[in-house]
């Protein structure tokens, strides 16, 4: 996949690394030439560019990538710009980081595909994180259906997925069981599992169905 990564802080250049380290054509980009030259080793091409001009863009053959992050940190205009011109040479997938609500409005407005904002969601998860421990992640899906990671409570170790019958009593779905003794994760899920305490479960539901199972004993 050919993944261009523009404006290389920490953000955009950690995502950098990681596009590259997983084997995608990466084109890292920057206004500053020191941190283009300071990624050449994990990048398939760095170079120093304004992202705000849509020559630019277009030299670099942007029209022919499958994604681009933009990650201009405080330049919002240039932000912008760079998303406005990737979408009028048809990127199919742009993903903006946004520093402010304002911000965003104006993307949603352009037409890019996600926009982020990674410390609010960072802070959000930690948040959650410190006063639910047994809730490890969360991912929600729509407005209506959530994915959550949970350690299992306390009434659920012992017994097997048949005889909590999770979807009658609470109307979720167990979609996949990490075990993190043995280290693997299943997801075709027997229905005769028994839950242990190294089980992880990822659950599907609604936000209503997800806060009962926050309700039982031993689910901080």
């Amino acid at each position: 996949m050919k993944i261009a990564v523009i404006g290389l802080g920490n953000f955009g250049t950690n995502v950098a690394k990681a596009l590259y380290e997983r084997g995608h054509d990466l084109l890292a980009m920057d206004i500053k030439e020191a941190r283009a030259q300071s990624i050449q080793e994990h990048s398939s091409k760095s170079v120093a560019g304004d992202c705000s001009r849509k020559e630019v863009l277009e030299d670099l053959g942007l029209a022919t990538f499958d994604v681009a992050i933009i990650s201009v940190g405080t330049n919002m205009s240039g932000s912008i710009l760079a998303a406005m011109y990737l979408k009028e040479m048809k990127v199919e997938r742009i993903i903006v980081k946004a520093i402010s609500d304002d911000h965003k409005k104006i993307l949603d407005k352009i037409g890019v595909t996600e926009v982020i904002f990674p410390e609010r969601e960072m802070a959000v998860k930690l948040a959650r994180n410190i006063t639910t421990p047994n809730l490890l992640d969360y991912l929600p899906l729509s407005e209506d259906f959530s994915i959550m990671e949970i350690i299992p409570p306390e009434e659920f170790i012992g017994e097997s997925l048949s005889e909590l019958d999770l979807r009658k009593k609470y109307e979720i779905q167990v979609i996949g069981i990490n075990d993190t003794h043995a280290d693997k994760v299943e997801l075709l899920v027997s229905p005769g599992h028994v839950i242990k305490q190294t089980d992880r479960l990822l659950i599907l539901g609604t936000q209503k169905s997800l806060n009962k199972i926050k309700q039982l004993k031993g689910f901080q």
